[in-house]
């Protein structure tokens, strides 16, 4: 078993005390302060708080990090070759409407790629890990990528563009293509831990289109750790938030379906530790 280093002990100590938190706040959730940023897109007392307490965590143990929040946007650190990339409440609408499946994401980025990463569930109380060379893990469980490869037998998630975000039309071409070819579709709400399920091998694969940062960093290293691949949908990078993550099998697979065309081998590639944006 890989012992997690003390950078990841860090990400987690801050992910936990933020979830405790949260855990708290989804107990009166009916009771939150709620402000309005977008169509569907809603920012509660409970997510800026959970911001603040792994910020200071962080900060505290790893001063002059740079940051990139959901909420608070970019800080610049005073050591330019770190910054870590956090969503403190992934799935808020999940949160808000009392729907426990949510989680807390944060991911390190160390001279521009992506290094670590760390995706806690608060409500199951399981904490996904990953780190460069160190492999994927739940707790002291090694995690592994699902192992099928053929579409039919699959079982992949999404994420459906929510009211006032474009692209409904495209994505609901996509998804009549891809319910044909694999063996059901799910929708959780929560990128982050779609991710790390399917690093973990409940779900076989996972598509969707412009997510940010904070939401698919932590994922991206486990996924790189677990042995499978992320590939860019319309051959852009996929840190801009359009891809496919599956096994190696099945991510080429996916691609194509959700594209509707054949994608050239070249376009897939193991290596995601991508460059920041």
């Amino acid at each position: 078993m890989s012992r997690p280093s003390p950078t990841i002990t860090v990400m987690m100590d801050a992910a936990r005390a933020a979830g405790r938190r949260l855990i708290r706040d989804f107990g009166e959730v009916e009771n939150l302060q709620v402000s309005r940023k977008g169509p569907a897109d809603f920012v509660s007392a409970a997510d800026q708080k959970a911001e603040e307490i792994i910020r200071k965590a962080l900060e505290k143990s790893r001063p002059g990090y740079g940051f990139l929040l959901e909420e608070g946007g970019e800080v610049k650190g005073t050591d330019k070759t770190h910054r870590f990339i956090i969503d403190p409440l992934d799935g808020t609408l999940n949160f808000l409407h009392g729907i426990p499946h949510f989680a807390i994401s944060i991911g390190l980025e160390r001279e521009g790629k992506l290094r670590a990463g760390v995706i806690f569930d608060p409500m199951r109380n399981e904490i996904f890990w990953a780190e460069e060379g160190q492999g994927a893990w739940m707790e002291n469980r090694r995690l592994r990528v699902g192992a099928r490869r053929k579409l039919a037998e699959a079982v992949v998630t999404t994420g459906i563009p929510q009211l006032g975000v474009n692209g409904g039309e495209k994505f609901l071409d996509e998804l009549a293509r891809v319910r044909t070819e694999v063996a059901a579709v799910r929708r959780f709400g929560s990128a982050a831990l779609d991710l790390a399920w399917v690093a973990a091998g409940r779900f076989d694969g996972f598509w969707e289109r412009g997510l940010s940062p904070w939401d698919i960093a932590a994922g991206f290293v486990l996924m790189q750790e677990a042995g499978g691949m992320v590939i860019g949908l319309d051959k852009a990078d996929p840190f801009k938030g359009s891809f496919v993550a599956a096994n190696t099998s099945l991510a080429p697979k996916l691609a194509e379906t959700v594209e509707g065309k054949i994608k050239k081998p070249a376009v897939a590639s193991k290596t995601i530790l991508v460059k920041k944006t």
